[in-house]
Parts: C-alpha cells; structure tokens; sequence
C-alpha cells in the first residue's frame, strides 16, 4: 500500500462537481424568493 501524501491527490472532478452544486443551489434559492416574492405581491 503506498504511503498518503496529503495534497497530491486530482480534485478536478471533485471541484467541478461542487460548482456545479453551488451553481444550482445559488438558483433554486434565487427561484424559490422569487416565487415568494410573487406570490406575496398578489396576495395568493
């Protein structure tokens, strides 16, 4: 077993998967104060 060396490792996946998380998180937040904001505005 080869010994671990600590930040050796490619995280290029790893990162752009994260992105992609906050990406679409940052939007659905957006979407759901959005819809609230909608909604509050026509009294629904």
């Amino acid at each position: 077993m080869a010994k671990h060396e600590h930040g050796k490792m490619d995280i290029t996946e790893q990162e752009k998967t994260f992105a992609g998380f906050i990406r679409y998180t940052i939007w659905g937040t957006a979407i759901s104060i959005g819809v609230l904001i909608f909604l509050a505005l026509t009294n629904a």
